[in-house]
């Protein structure tokens, strides 16, 4: 970690993206909305809570800085999640957390890769090894006392053939959470007989389709 670097980042993020920053939340079971950004910052998108920046100017683009809509919750928790994390190579790291023009924010490490999501969608490889290193860091994440939650096939990257977790937002959740276990039986049962060795592109309306079955069968079952 360069502090110069980080230092650099909170004074940009302080005084040119919050200043010039407009997110609305409309519904808490919807992404928020960007509506305005500054010159300088590149979207990388927007979740339920939050949205994601990074500096495309001055080669900092290796920082990513996710700030969080208002009145949307989380904000503590995901610093807590981070400093439990601490430094692991299938993680992002969390370098500052504060908050300024009203709004909560945190500098990240960015990550960079492909969504499992969207190498199914495309027809990408998606090797075992990845799988096993996402398996892994899930299991150091328990071992610091965390809670793997929402980890589903968005969540998650491959990065020169590595594994990455993404989005650790929802870690101190207690409730089970069966999401990863279902994408690795689907990853063992369907994946790897069938398309691991000549992946084909999957069209969005049939992994629709399935995310929606998926849905169903689950809420199903937990009624």
């Amino acid at each position: 970690m360069d502090e110069r670097e980080i230092q650099t980042i909170i004074e940009w993020t302080e005084q040119e993206l919050l200043p010039q920053l407009t997110l609305h939340s409309e519904h808490p079971g919807e992404p928020i909305r960007v509506d305005r950004y500054p010159h300088g910052w590149k979207l990388l998108g927007a979740g339920n809570y939050a949205a994601v920046f990074v500096p495309s100017l001055h080669d900092m683009d290796h920082y990513a800085v996710k700030v969080y809509a208002p009145g949307r919750e989380g904000w503590e928790e995901e610093v807590e999640v981070y400093r439990r994390i601490g430094d692991h190579p299938a993680y992002s790291c969390c370098y500052h957390a504060a908050e300024a023009q009203g709004l909560q924010y945190l500098v990240l490490r960015r990550l960079s890769g492909k969504t499992l999501y969207n190498c199914v969608l495309d027809g990408d490889h998606i090797p075992e090894r990845a799988i096993e290193d996402i398996d892994e860091a899930l299991d150091y994440a328990r071992s610091r006392g965390l809670h793997p939650h929402d980890v589903h096939g968005k969540n998650v990257m491959v990065s020169k053939g590595r594994g990455l977790v993404v989005d650790i937002s929802d870690f101190l959740k207690e409730e089970p959470c069966m999401m990863w276990d279902d994408l690795k039986r689907a990853y063992t049962r369907i994946y790897k007989p069938f398309l691991s060795k000549r992946p084909v592109a999957i069209p969005e309306w049939v992994m629709n389709s399935v995310r929606r079955g998926y849905r169903f069968i689950r809420s199903s079952s937990r009624s």
